[in-house]
């Protein structure tokens, strides 16, 4: 996207540390927005906003455990006194946990849940409240999710994972409906990356190897690129610019909707 396709925005960005969050809140603030980064890594979230505050862009960041439904109470409210409103909410926190179906952990199903499933809703509920007429920012705006392609492909090791962000699909659709139907002038869509070699991408290729689902970690990252027609693994600014694409009026007619950023390989 151009640059000042944002001027005037005020985003949000949930898991914006570090890996697919932080590129997601540089091209934001490249593109013209204002930026608050919301993590649990406290330390790291001020280090990303110091580095867009060093390009030039305004940025800050708070401490947001996207699982508890305060921290996002503060965060929002945070956010709207340090920008001035908000007008773009990047959920983007979530985690991953390989196991095969047969050593399926409870534990690690219900934290996947808990952060990719029940995170991605409250910031849904706060966002929409805040961005809708009468809320504490209240010019409505665009809500992005970050699903991923685990929610249109059979790709082993990740059923927990994939079912996750399922939901998120799901929940894209239902809250962009209602905010339709109730006046709330707030678009939601999501987008399905591909894998992208982050540190959270990587370690999914790990740990496939090490189930013996493949190989070796080169040959787990070769069965994603040969299933991919654009012949590659994704880059982070591929999905920070689907992102901003989302975030613009470029997209103002889409919504409630699913953009593939995964060079095909959900096809």
């Amino acid at each position: 996207m151009s640059v000042g396709a944002l001027d005037g925005r005020r985003a949000l960005v949930t898991g914006g540390a570090r890996g697919l969050g932080q590129a997601m809140a540089q091209a934001l603030s490249r593109a013209g927005a204002s930026v608050v980064i919301g993590d649990v890594l406290d330390d790291l979230g001020a280090e990303a906003a110091q580095q867009i505050a060093a390009e030039g862009g305004k940025a800050a960041s708070t401490h947001l455990d996207v699982t508890d439904e305060a921290s996002w109470e503060a965060a929002i409210a945070e956010t709207v006194a340090e920008l001035g409103g908000l007008d773009v909410l990047v959920n983007n926190a979530g985690i991953e946990v390989t196991e095969l179906v047969v050593d399926l952990d409870p534990a690690n199903l219900r934290r996947m849940f808990d952060v990719n499933v029940v995170g991605t809703a409250l910031g849904m509920k706060h966002g929409l409240r805040a961005m809708r007429p009468g809320g504490a920012a209240g010019s409505g705006g665009s809500i992005v999710n970050i699903a991923s392609v685990a929610a249109t492909i059979a790709f082993p090791g990740i059923a927990g994972y994939s079912a996750s962000k399922s939901a998120i699909d799901r929940m894209t659709r239902i809250a962009a409906a209602e905010a339709g139907k109730l006046g709330y002038g707030v678009r939601v869509n999501c987008i399905y990356p591909g894998l992208v070699p982050t540190e959270m991408g990587m370690k999914l290729a790990v740990d496939c190897a090490e189930l013996g689902l493949f190989p070796s970690v080169e040959e787990a990252v070769g069965a994603v690129v040969a299933l991919t027609p654009s012949g590659r693994l994704g880059e982070p600014a591929d999905m920070a610019d689907a992102v901003v694409f989302l975030a613009s009026d470029a997209s103002r007619f889409v919504n409630g909707t699913g953009l593939a950023v995964d060079g095909g390989m959900g096809s």
